[in-house]
């Protein structure tokens, strides 16, 4: 087989935070497929990358479900994964945009179940939201002997404070339309003043809020909304 398949991580959002190695693949390849939270909706994947498309490449974006229909999200993860192997097969170079790093909370891990590991994939891996969280709030993510631990807000209730208890230092994503039981657990584990919150790093909508109990628990968020919790390291500002 001819055509080639690239997952490209684009990153947290900034343009110029794209690997170098991205930016390359995304000029020479044919066709580009970029997710879509909604039906006809933009695609913020594909707005960090298009300026380094060539002429040549056609776009496409395809909608990915984010409801609890079960059925409808494995029909489109299947339907998208069918289209991708066929246009290898035809020979393409074929590249799979999806924000951050493609190996973490992706869509495209779904596709990756459904077309396994062929010798004509490529994944490229790409700076993660939180990487860019504790870069631009100048706090570190783990330090000498601390634990690290990455938490789905959709979690329990109980694996949540649990690792709050375990861990050193912990990131909590997934956190839009949970920011009040995120700070209930914390506040109960004694971290809210430890907690650093930081919505759509590197865009030029970025927020930050350095410690947590200055936020209202209804205040509405982005959806690319994260918190950093580091229990050796002050935010002092």
């Amino acid at each position: 087989m001819s055509g080639k398949l690239y997952a490209l991580s684009t990153g947290p959002g900034a343009a110029d935070l794209i690997t170098v190695r991205a930016a390359r693949i995304l000029g020479s390849l044919d066709v580009v497929y970029a997710p879509a939270r909604r039906k006809g909706g933009d695609s913020l994947a594909l707005s960090i990358v298009r300026e380094y498309l060539g002429e040549q490449t056609e776009v496409r974006c395809r909608h990915f479900p984010m409801s609890a229909d079960g059925a409808e999200k494995e029909a489109a993860w299947d339907g998208v994964a069918a289209e991708l192997a066929a246009e290898v097969g035809a020979g393409k170079r074929v590249g799979f945009i999806t924000l951050g790093d493609a190996m973490l909370f992706s869509t495209w891990v779904f596709l990756l179940r459904r077309i396994g590991t062929p010798p004509w994939l490529e994944i490229v891996p790409g700076v993660t939201s939180f990487a860019a969280i504790a870069a631009r709030a100048q706090t570190p993510l783990a330090m000498e002997q601390q634990s690290l631990a990455v938490v789905s807000c959709t979690a329990p209730e109980a694996e949540i404070a649990q690792a709050l208890r375990q861990h050193d230092s912990l990131v909590l994503m997934k956190l839009y339309g949970r920011l009040a039981r995120i700070k209930t657990l914390l506040r109960e584990a004694g971290l809210l003043d430890r907690a650093l919150l930081m919505a759509d790093a590197t865009l030029p909508t970025e927020q930050c809020w350095p410690r947590l109990s200055e936020i209202e628990d209804d205040r509405p968020l982005p959806y690319f909304s994260t918190i950093l919790v580091n229990k050796q390291w002050g935010y002092e500002k």
